[in-house]
């Protein structure tokens, strides 16, 4: 099982050989084998890889993430057709009446909203408020419970913060991260034979990964606390997005989760989530979920 990331922020030459990535920069050479790698982050444009690697990513089911000039993650490569049973997944997914797509939302927000407490628990913040709305949210959320938990999470979490905000250096953390977890759910359902463009609540025709923006919502807070803690507890940062801040929260996917009775890292978490997922689509049921909680610190 793959249990690690490969993020590269320096001029770097990537080929294949021996079922292994390997990594020279400069005089130095480093290997990996394909089997352990989840991610690669491309972040420096001084990096070239060769086709026969790409292709090895892909099949090993590698998602390959590339960065713009502000380092923002801004694209991925993804493999399709890995999963034996894609044809068969993919119908159950595109025959979800909306119903069942309702109360599986409903299961997404308030794991969200329960895992947002535990961020402010874990912060010193009073979480009884978000706890109550995680029992008002009803099936496909009509009430909008999920933007009023966040409009309570975000004052009480960051001092003077405007999620809008794009000047907030910790709002460009909060993307960063959100991004490569974003990729990394892809992945995982992907892996599991879903169609990422084909969400439970997220609906937009321009969106390739609709799914992805539904199943990542329990996964944000786990972000949240890593950038509260890389902002000095929650202050405003003069910077933002610096080199070790983007490996913090790329590290961020080998952070401990909780999901079911088993404490695992969150990637490994974004691939118990996927497969509960299509569990839950052929039991009609949103119990058969599996979602993260926040691990004790």
């Amino acid at each position: 099982m793959a249990w690690r990331g490969l993020h590269l922020s320096r001029p770097s030459r990537l080929s294949l050989a021996d079922g292994q990535i390997v990594i020279a920069q400069g005089a130095a050479e480093t290997r990996l084998p394909l089997e352990d790698v989840a991610w690669v982050i491309l972040d420096t444009p001084q990096a070239t890889l060769s086709a026969a690697l790409l292709s090895a990513c892909v099949s090993a089911g590698i998602a390959v993430i590339v960065t713009d000039a502000r380092h923002m993650p801004n694209g991925m490569l993804l493999p399709f057709h890995t999963h034996h049973r894609q044809a068969a997944v993919a119908a159950l997914q595109l025959a979800a009446g909306d119903g069942l797509r309702g109360r599986l939302w409903q299961t997404l927000v308030r794991a969200k909203i329960a895992n947002q407490a535990a961020v402010l628990h874990a912060c010193g913040a009073e979480p009884t408020a978000l706890h109550a709305m995680a029992g008002r949210v009803q099936p496909a959320d009509p009430d909008n419970v999920e933007a009023r938990a966040a409009r309570h999470y975000w004052s009480a979490l960051f001092a003077g913060f405007i999620r809008e905000d794009e000047a907030d250096p910790r709002n460009a953390m909060l993307n960063y991260g959100y991004a490569v977890l974003r990729g990394a759910v892809a992945r995982a359902l992907v892996a599991s034979g879903l169609l990422p463009a084909i969400g439970l609540h997220h609906a937009s025709q321009h969106n390739t990964f609709n799914l992805a923006d539904d199943v990542i919502e329990p996964f944000r807070p786990i972000v949240d606390l890593a950038v509260w803690r890389l902002a000095d507890r929650g202050q405003r940062p003069a910077e933002a997005l610096s080199l070790s801040q983007r490996q913090a929260l790329a590290a961020v996917l080998l952070a401990p989760a909780r999901i079911g009775r088993e404490t695992v890292t969150v990637l490994v978490a974004t691939e118990m989530a996927a497969s509960g997922l299509v569990r839950a689509l052929e039991g009609s049921s949103a119990k058969l979920l599996l979602l993260p909680e926040l691990a004790p610190p």
